[in-house]
C-alpha cells in the first residue's frame, strides 16, 4: 500500500485538491493545506525530507517582496476610482447618443464602453454591474431582444480579462516567469480583435433581425442642433484632422519598424490628445465651429483614454515598468476624479477597502499556491505532468490544443484566479521545455480564461448580470409603458454566442501566433545551435584570455600543449589567487597586473588539487 502510494502520490495529490475546490472550500486554504498534509504524508513514508518545510518561509517572503505584484493595487485603484466617479454613465450616455440612431447601436456602445472601461478598471464585477445599470434598462425601454442585451453585456465586461492592464495577465506573466510589459504588448492586437468580432456579430444580428436591435427612436436624442441635425458631420471633420496631427506625430516620434502596440497607443493618444486641445479652443474662444456631439464625444472620451494609453505607451515604449506605470494611472485617477469635483471621502474609502480585499485575496492565493508546489515538486509532480504533456500526439499544436480543452472545461467550475495559481505553474515548464513561447501560451490560456466568466451555470459575469437585471415586470418611469422581467434562462442562453465568438478567437490565437509575438519583433534572431566557444590554438578560452583583466583562465592547472603544470602563464595573464584567473598557486591575489603566474610544480599541483577536493566535500558532506 505505502509503495502504490508513494508511485502515484501526484496524481492523488492534484485529485484531492480539485476534489476540495468542487467542495467549495475557500481556494487559498484549499492549496495550502493540501500541500502541507500531503508534505506530511510524504515525510511520514520516507519520500520527503523534514527540511523541505524550512523553504516555506523563504517563498512566502519571496511572494511579498515581489514588486511586480504591486501593479494589480495600482491598476485596481485607478480603475474603481474611474468607475466610481461616474466614467461608466458619462461613456454609456455619450456613446450611446452617438451610436443609438443606427439598428444595434446601443448593443455596440456597450461593447466599446466595454473596452474602455476594461482598459480602465481591468475588473469584471466592476464593468458587468455598472453596464448592467445603467445601459440593460435603456436597451429594453427600446425593444432590445433579452439574450441579445444579456448577452453583450457579460461578453463587454469581460473584456478586461485580455485588453491592458488586465489583473489576470499580471498574474500569468508572474506565474510564467516573464516580462508584464511583454504580455500587455502581445495582448494588445487579440483583445481589441476580440471587440471587433463582437461589434461584427452585433451588426450581423441587426442586418438579419432588426427587431432584436432596433435603433432608438427620434424623440430619445438628445443632441441635437438648431437646425435639426445630429451634429455627425462636425465630429468627423474634429476626428479627421485629429488624425492627421496624429499621422504627423507618429512619423516624427517613432523610427520605422517600431513595435505595432507602440505604433497604435501613441498614434491614439497623439490623436486625443490634439482633438481635446481643438475642443478646448473651441469651447474656450467660443467659436461655435464643433457641434454639441462633438463636444460631448471629446471632453467625455478623451480624458480617460488619454490616461490609460498614457500609461501603457510609457510601459510599450520603456520609460516605465508596470508597476511605475500603474502608480501613475491611479495619481492620473484621483485627478481626473477631482476636476470633475467627485472625489470625496467615501468614494476613495471605498475604493481603497476593495483594492485591499482583492489584493489580499490574490496574495492569500498565491501563498497557497507556493505550498502546494514546493510539496507537489517534492514527490515529482512536476515530472508527472511533464511526462504526461510530452507523450500526447501532435507535438507542440497537440499539446496547446490539449492545453484549451483542459482550460475551458475547467473554466466551467473553476474562475480565472484558480486556474492561473493551479494550471500555469504546472504547464509552463512544460511549454518552455517544448521551446513553446510564454507568452503566446500566456495570452491563449487568457483569451480561454474569458469564457470562465461566461459559462452556465457558474460564469461569475452572468451571477453580476443577475444581481442587477429586473427579477420582476416593473413600469418604466420615463414612457410608462410595463417592461417583461428578465429570467436567469435568458442570461444563460444570451451568453452562448459570445462563449462561441471567444472560441473562434482562440482558435485564432492559435493558428496566428504573430498576433502575439510581435512584442519582440525587434530583438535579435539567436540560433543557439549556431553558437560556438572559441577555446583558441592553447587550449584557453578566447586563444589567449579575457583581455587582460582576465588573463588565460585555467592555464594554471594543465596546459593545453602538452608541457608540464610547471610552465608559466602567457605575458598579460592576471595573477591568479588559487586558480581564479592566473594559476593555483598564483603569487597573488587576483589582479591585472601582467605578471606571469606561476605553479610550484606536478606535484604541488596535485596536493593543492587534492586539498581543494577535501575542502569543497566537507563543505557540501
Amino acid at each position: 500500500m505505502d509503495a502504490l502510494l508513494i508511485a502515484y502520490m501526484a496524481p492523488i495529490m492534484f485529485g484531492t485538491l480539485v476534489v476540495l475546490l468542487l467542495l467549495g472550500f475557500p481556494v487559498a486554504f484549499s492549496l495550502a493545506a493540501n500541500g502541507i498534509l500531503f508534505g506530511l504524508i510524504g515525510v511520514d513514508l520516507g519520500l520527503l525530507s523534514p527540511a523541505l518545510f524550512q523553504a516555506l518561509p523563504q517563498r512566502v517572503f519571496g511572494v511579498m517582496s515581489n514588486e511586480a505584484l504591486l501593479a494589480i493595487p495600482f491598476f485596481t485603484f485607478m480603475g474603481l476610482i474611474l468607475e466610481r466617479s461616474g466614467m461608466a454613465e458619462d461613456l454609456l450616455e455619450t456613446i450611446g447618443q452617438l451610436f443609438g440612431p443606427m439598428r444595434g447601436g446601443l448593443a455596440i456602445a456597450v461593447v466599446i464602453v466595454g473596452a474602455m472601461l476594461a482598459a480602465t478598471t481591468g475588473v469584471v464585477s466592476a464593468s458587468v454591474i455598472s453596464m448592467g445599470l445603467i445601459s440593460l434598462p435603456i436597451m429594453l425601454r427600446y425593444g432590445y431582444d433579452r439574450r441579445l442585451a444579456t448577452g453583450v453585456i457579460a461578453a463587454s465586461g469581460t473584456l478586461s480579462q485580455i485588453i491592458p492592464p488586465s489583473l489576470v495577465l499580471i498574474v500569468l506573466a508572474d506565474q510564467l516567469g516573464r516580462s508584464i510589459g511583454d504580455m500587455y504588448k502581445g495582448a494588445f492586437l487579440p483583445g481589441f480583435a476580440l471587440t471587433g468580432l463582437y461589434i461584427v456579430y452585433v451588426l450581423t444580428v441587426a442586418f438579419f433581425r432588426p427587431r432584436a436591435a432596433p435603433a432608438i427612436p427620434i424623440e430619445a436624442r438628445t443632441f441635437i442642433e438648431p437646425n435639426g441635425s445630429h451634429g455627425i458631420p462636425s465630429l468627423l471633420v474634429l476626428m479627421a484632422l485629429s488624425v492627421g496631427v496624429s499621422l504627423l506625430g507618429v512619423e516624427f516620434l517613432l523610427e520605422d519598424g517600431g513595435h505595432v502596440d507602440e505604433l497604435i497607443v501613441t498614434s491614439i493618444l497623439i490623436w486625443g490628445v490634439a482633438a481635446f486641445i481643438m475642443a478646448t479652443l473651441n469651447k474656450v474662444l467660443r467659436l461655435g465651429l464643433l457641434s454639441q456631439i462633438a463636444e460631448r464625444v471629446t471632453f467625455v472620451m478623451i480624458p480617460p483614454l488619454a490616461l490609460i494609453f498614457l500609461v501603457l505607451g510609457t510601459i510599450f515604449i520603456g520609460v516605465a515598468t508596470p508597476t511605475e506605470g500603474g502608480a501613475m494611472g491611479a495619481v492620473g485617477a484621483l485627478v481626473m476624479a477631482l476636476i470633475k469635483r467627485r472625489l470625496n471621502l467615501q468614494l476613495l474609502r471605498q475604493a481603497m477597502d476593495t483594492t485591499t480585499t482583492l489584493t489580499c485575496f490574490v496574495v492569500f492565493i498565491l501563498i497557497g499556491s507556493s505550498v502546494f508546489s514546493l510539496t507537489f515538486r517534492g514527490v515529482d509532480g512536476d515530472l508527472w505532468v511533464e511526462h504526461l504533456l510530452t507523450s500526447l500526439a501532435g507535438g507542440d499544436m497537440g499539446f496547446l490544443i490539449v492545453v484549451s480543452i483542459l482550460t475551458f472545461c475547467l473554466a466551467f467550475f473553476l474562475d480565472f484566479f484558480e486556474l492561473a495559481f493551479i494550471i500555469v505553474p504546472l504547464i509552463g515548464p512544460v511549454a518552455d521545455k517544448m521551446g513553446i513561447d510564454l507568452i503566446w501560451l500566456g495570452i491563449l490560456l487568457a483569451v480561454n480564461m474569458q469564457t470562465s466568466f461566461m459559462h452556465p451555470p457558474f460564469g461569475f459575469a452572468l451571477f453580476y448580470l443577475r444581481s442587477v437585471a429586473p427579477k420582476d415586470d416593473y413600469t418604466d418611469k420615463l414612457t410608462g409603458q410595463k417592461i417583461a422581467r428578465v429570467t436567469t434562462g435568458q442570461i444563460y442562453w444570451g451568453s452562448v454566442p459570445f462563449i462561441l465568438i471567444q472560441i473562434v478567437m482562440v482558435v485564432i490565437v492559435l493558428l496566428y501566433p504573430q498576433m502575439v509575438t510581435h512584442y519582440k519583433a525587434d530583438r535579435p534572431d539567436v540560433n543557439l545551435d549556431e553558437i560556438s566557444i572559441d577555446i583558441g590554438d592553447d587550449g584557453n578560452y578566447g586563444g589567449g584570455g579575457y583581455g587582460d583583466a582576465f588573463g588565460a583562465y585555467g592555464s594554471g592547472y594543465e596546459d593545453a600543449d602538452g608541457t608540464d603544470a610547471s610552465g608559466t602563464t602567457p605575458s598579460g595573464a592576471a595573477e591568479g589567487d588559487s586558480g581564479a584567473a592566473g594559476g593555483p598557486a598564483g603569487s597573488g591575489d587576483s589582479g591585472a597586473n601582467g605578471a606571469p603566474a606561476t605553479t610550484s610544480g606536478t606535484a604541488g599541483e596535485a596536493r593543492k588539487n587534492a586539498s581543494d577536493d577535501d575542502q569543497y566535500t566537507n563543505m557540501f558532506r
